[in-house]
């Protein structure tokens, strides 16, 4: 933490911050509620009723109206500072409603006269509240253990095969040589500039004919297979100096003992950097499985969510906490894997 502290407070400056300090804070914040600010007012968003979500202007924090328990009435009765006739202000419960007229009494004397109060002349009793209520009605009225179990599965499994896939591609465009291996190496960086619109329709049309459809093999098995892993753990094994490789050899070992005791071990990191970056993309992968998906029980989580969104209206409340809920999983697995990044991404030479 000291060395965090220092570094922070750290100035151009010999004893005062000069103009460059504050630029800098200036540029570091900005690039701070940038970066974070989406994802606290999507926090902050999920614990708001569907009438908060609709107010304008828009509030950061979630509010709700103070209710009170006033007997005889079977529910909790609305409360109101209320500015009286002779400029006083009163606190009140409201009864019932008609028009632009709110019937309203005191809370602390339920018997007394009901009095009548234009609801203009009045203001609603708010206090900020972080309730559960959204996400308890999310997951009751949405298969979240269902969807999220399949989320799951696509997730885990697409990503062991990408790593399999691409590190065993990557061990062979790297360490062997043979004739075409540039070739096959420029094919594969080529077809990123291939846009996915363009493999659409002839991949759904394979899968339709391997009969994958409302299958979650259907999902996982076109990305099985990407160019910028093959070329991220090529790119780190290529740091792996051959001669390891071939002592290995002299002392018998086979290609394949090679690949998993010496090549997958040293490439720890690269493969840590691609486990994050297959888990990004399967998690939050929506287009595809609404493609190949049509049954409710094969849903992913991305696909599930647009349950929320009806024919008249979208049910903002329910969706915006179902959506915290699925980016935790996601988050920690990055908190985990982040001390490879930095070490991972360095030695592969992206950018």
């Amino acid at each position: 933490m000291q060395m965090i502290s220092d570094f922070i407070l750290r100035t151009h400056g010999k004893r005062y911050l000069d103009l460059s300090d504050y630029l800098s804070y200036l540029y570091l914040l900005l690039g701070t509620i940038l970066m974070f600010g989406p994802v606290i007012w999507l926090v902050l968003s999920s614990f708001k009723p569907q009438a908060e979500l609709l107010r304008f202007p828009p509030r950061l924090l979630p509010y709700r109206q103070e209710t009170v328990t006033v007997p005889g009435y079977d529910e909790p009765l609305q409360l109101f500072e209320v500015t009286m006739e002779d400029g006083s202000v009163r606190q009140l419960a409201q009864v019932r409603r008609v028009g632009i007229e709110a019937q309203m009494i005191d809370p602390e004397n339920p018997e007394g006269e009901i009095v009548r109060i234009n609801i203009n002349e009045r203001t609603p009793v708010e206090s900020v509240y972080f309730g559960l209520e959204n996400y308890e009605r999310g997951v009751e009225s949405f298969n979240f253990w269902v969807y999220f179990r399949n989320s799951v599965v696509v997730t885990v499994v697409a990503t062991i095969l990408t790593l399999l896939v691409n590190s065993m591609a990557a061990f062979a465009l790297s360490k062997y040589q043979f004739r075409g291996r540039d070739t096959v190496l420029i094919v594969t960086i080529g077809t990123l500039m291939v846009p996915l619109s363009v493999i659409l329709i002839p991949v759904f049309l394979v899968i339709t004919r391997l009969d994958l459809n409302n299958n979650l093999l259907g999902v996982i098995i076109p990305a099985a297979a990407t160019p910028t892993g093959v070329f991220l753990l090529r790119q780190y094994m290529l740091t792996i100096p051959d001669e390891l490789l071939d002592s290995a050899r002299i002392d018998g070992a086979s290609e394949w003992r090679i690949y998993l005791q010496i090549i997958l071990p040293l490439a720890r990191p690269a493969l840590a950097v691609l486990t994050i970056f297959s888990v990004m993309w399967r998690w939050n992968d929506f287009l595809w499985p609404l493609i190949v998906l049509s049954r409710n029980e094969f849903f992913t989580l991305q696909v599930g969510l647009n349950s929320f969104k009806g024919d008249l209206q979208v049910q903002w409340d329910l969706l915006l906490a179902m959506t915290v809920l699925t980016l935790l999983p996601i988050s920690l697995v990055f908190a985990f894997l982040q001390q490879y990044i930095t070490s991972g991404i360095a030695t592969t030479g992206m950018k």
